[in-house]
């Protein structure tokens, strides 16, 4: 990589460390939403109730609330870094896959973060409509099921073309 300026330091500095933080949480959201259901469906355990899922909900809002923030620092940082770079992505493929993996799963993201402010809000305003936080937490689950795991190998394949950034091509003229 060549020299980066101040700025470009500082949005990569703000990516990794954002990214860290939401890839934390983002793992953590997960295992905390699914400890909620049955192991089978999308039933809630047996001990769950309308009166324990009103305790259970402001749980949750801490890691959705650091999750939306860190995710749109990182995507903001990480916008900066690329603009500010001047590195050619011509001859670093590791940067360009890196690109592309932001890119594609970006707008999924996004979308679930659409539902994270719903549920967010609801928590905050009204912990009382205990129903509607329930069904938003299904809906981000089944809208796409498979996805957090797919974006969790992701953003662990970016971790890896960071340190090790591979498919470099040598500067020939």
């Amino acid at each position: 990589m060549a020299k980066l300026s101040l700025i470009s330091r500082i949005c990569l500095f703000l990516a990794i460390l954002f990214f860290s933080v939401f890839l934390g949480g983002y793992i953590a959201r997960q295992m905390i939403v699914y400890q909620l259901f049955e192991p089978d469906g999308q039933t809630f355990k047996s001990f769950y109730n309308e009166q324990n899922l009103s305790v259970v909900h402001p749980t949750i809002l801490p890691v959705l609330i650091m999750n939306l923030f860190a995710y749109a620092v990182f995507l903001l940082s990480s916008l900066g870094f690329f603009l500010t770079s001047k590195i050619k992505v011509k001859y670093e493929g590791w940067l360009f896959a890196i690109i592309l993996i932001i890119a594609i799963t970006a707008p999924f993201e996004i979308y679930l973060s659409t539902i994270d402010l719903k549920l967010v809000s609801l928590i905050m305003s009204n912990s009382s409509a205990v129903n509607t936080i329930s069904e938003l937490i299904k809906e981000r689950m089944n809208v796409l099921s498979s996805f957090s795991l797919i974006e969790v190998f992701s953003f662990a394949a970016i971790i890896f073309l960071f340190l090790f950034q591979p498919l470099r091509k040598k500067n020939e003229n």
